[in-house]
């Protein structure tokens, strides 16, 4: 098993949609663009938000066990995916990436 590196690519926010929808969130979404998480093979690193780590979770596993070509070449890189979180107002997208590196 591998470990896998978890991008923040892209940080969206739909204001429109807030102001009709949501109630007041003072602290929604504590991710940074650039911020980098290491996953042990499958296992949630500390500090990525579980709303998304339920998004990707499958795909970090399927990477982490050495799965590739995820969705018959969708990404340049067949040891790759691009993930969003789920968040409807506040969606964020992940780069999640298979290193080389054994996982612990």
């Amino acid at each position: 098993m591998k470990k896998v590196r978890i991008t923040v690519m892209r940080m969206a926010q739909y204001e429109d949609l807030m102001a009709l929808y949501e109630n007041p969130i003072e602290h929604a979404c504590d991710m940074q663009l650039g911020q980098v998480f290491i996953a042990n093979g499958w296992q949630r690193p500390d500090g990525l938000c579980e709303s998304a780590w339920e998004s990707m979770s499958p795909f970090v596993m399927t990477l982490a066990y050495g799965g590739e070509n995820i969705y018959d070449g969708w990404m340049k890189n067949k040891k790759s995916a691009m993930i969003s979180c789920n968040d409807g107002f506040r969606p964020v997208s992940f780069y999640i990436e298979a290193l080389d590196e054994d996982a612990e």
